[in-house]
Order: structure tokens, then C-alpha cells, then sequence
């Protein structure tokens, strides 16, 4: 359980490391992204973004597998 732990904090890690790198090229605001707000709501969803980094995770595993 330890090592799981361990994996998965680096992991985070990680991820929060390439969410800033992506914001300062752009993307999170993306044309395609849906943003709407509304007084004290706002809801947010990078449609645009999330499509972008299908691609690229599909075309590096793909790389990756062959």
C-alpha cells in the first residue's frame, strides 16, 4: 500500500506540474472551452482542451505500443 501511495503522490505531482507548464501555452482557455457565468456561479468545461490531450495521450501510446 506504501508504494501505491508513494506512485500515486509522484503521479500528482506530475500532473500538477504539466497543468502549469499547459496553462502558459494556452491551454484551459481554449476558443472550444465552455465557460458560463452568472453572479457568484460559474461553471467551466474545457471541451476544447480535453479534446487536444485526447489526441495527444492517443498518438504517444500509440507511439509507444508500436
Amino acid at each position: 500500500m506504501a508504494k501505491f501511495l508513494i506512485f500515486a503522490g509522484i503521479v500528482l505531482i506530475g500532473l500538477g506540474i504539466l497543468w502549469m507548464v499547459g496553462e502558459r501555452f494556452g491551454l484551459g482557455r481554449l476558443p472550444g472551452d465552455i465557460v458560463i457565468e452568472r453572479g457568484n456561479f460559474r461553471f467551466y468545461f474545457p471541451l476544447a482542451t480535453s479534446i487536444i490531450l485526447s489526441v495527444i495521450i492517443s498518438l504517444l501510446l500509440w507511439l509507444f505500443n508500436r
